[in-house]
């Protein structure tokens, strides 16, 4: 039919038809906007308003709302910004913008399930911007092997880097948080052969890059303390912003014993949270701290009873999942500023200590003793 139509009606015929596909393609996108399961940020809400009063209307044709309309006038503002923007623009970056914001989610929901990470011992669920890691060395009371060190590191690196993650959650499977460094990997490597010194430099510089990790990770980081928290299992908790603990969970940092020295930037953190004299009893007196004990002195968040820990931490976890993303990011950020470049100084300089001290008399004594104490073979 439209061939014998003559030349000015068929024209007006064509565009009126396209102009009936892009409303089309409008509705279709406005209706699947609802679909979305988590609201966009406000941003992006007035960013979308803005595209859709454009693309149906066309440049502001109304008055700018009085100084008391807050709402008017910031959707107001939003769509004079794009003022000048043809019609078919504005609603092709509307659905492109709509497309978007459902695909995001699409590959969070995918994501949403328990996973295996390719290293033996760490568990990962990325579920609601929520990043979970579960030290999972039960037999072996969450040791941290080597391969665990550089998995995790890269981890949290990379999660420091997604925009989808919003928080980022590190607790243990079984009755232990973590048992520290898995100190058989150690006496293996040497029993291979290995050089010592290189040994020393490889792991000091092991421990920098993990500890790092957490200094320079810019989003909330929560520790669920399900048991016993021991060595660098309790030292990174002064660099996490909160501590929730199960009245079953001790802490403990038995570096005089091993010969060893604070690291996790405990000699930094832990006169800070715990004041002078109970930090010198922990990391020099391989003082155990409990629960309670860690709670009066502000080194944990909160204490619940073990029968209730998990639902307790699921009410928590629950609760910052719903608060806006960039506003924990940036008072994260404020609060932690004027302590980073001393937490890296700090870092640095446990790390070059140790290197010297994996080395020396006092800790292969040690680390030899330790396994006598428990019938290993050297």
């Amino acid at each position: 039919m439209l061939r014998i139509l003559s030349g000015s009606v068929r024209r007006s015929a064509v565009e009126f038809l396209a102009v009936r596909a892009l409303s089309t393609r409008l509705d279709d996108a406005a209706k699947r906007l609802k679909t979305l399961q988590e609201e966009p940020e406000n941003d992006v809400k007035l960013k979308i308003y803005a595209l859709y009063k454009q693309a149906t209307v066309g440049d502001v044709n109304i008055p700018k709302p009085g100084s008391f309309d807050f709402v008017g006038k910031v959707k107001w503002v939003a769509w004079k910004k794009i003022e000048g923007t043809p019609k078919e623009k504005a609603e092709d970056e509307y659905v492109e913008l709509v497309e978007s914001l459902l695909s995001s989610e699409e590959k969070s929901g995918a994501t949403s399930s328990t996973m295996d990470s390719s290293v033996p011992g760490i568990v990962k669920t990325f579920e609601n911007g929520v990043l979970t890691i579960r030290l999972d060395r039960v037999a072996k009371k969450n040791a941290m092997t080597l391969e665990m060190y550089r998995q995790l590191t890269k981890m949290i690196n990379d999660a420091a880097a997604d925009e989808s993650v919003n928080f980022f959650v590190l607790t243990g499977s079984g009755d232990f948080f973590s048992s520290g460094n898995d100190l058989g990997n150690f006496i293996e490597k040497l029993n291979t052969g290995a050089d010592l010194h290189e040994m020393a430099v490889d792991s000091a510089n092991l421990v920098l890059h993990y500890v790092n990790a957490f200094i320079n990770f810019p989003k909330p980081m929560i520790a669920l303390v399900n048991g016993p928290s021991i060595g660098i299992g309790c030292t990174i908790l002064g660099l996490f912003d909160l501590v929730y603990a199960s009245d079953k969970a001790y802490f403990q940092t038995p570096f005089s014993q091993l010969g060893l020295n604070p690291e996790g930037c405990s000699s930094y953190t832990f006169p800070q949270l715990f004041g002078g004299p109970l930090a010198a009893e922990v990391l020099l007196m391989n003082k155990k701290v409990t629960a309670e004990e860690a709670l009066s002195a502000g080194f944990v968040t909160s204490v619940f009873p073990a029968a209730e820990f998990d639902a307790e931490c699921k009410k928590k976890v629950d609760y910052i999942s719903k608060q806006p993303p960039k506003s924990l990011m940036h008072s994260k950020a404020l609060m932690r500023a004027p302590h980073r470049a001393a937490l890296l100084k700090a870092n640095e300089e446990e790390c070059k200590r140790l290197e010297e001290r994996f080395t020396s008399d006092e800790a292969m004594r040690a680390v030899a003793n330790f396994f006598k104490a428990r019938g290993s073979k050297m």
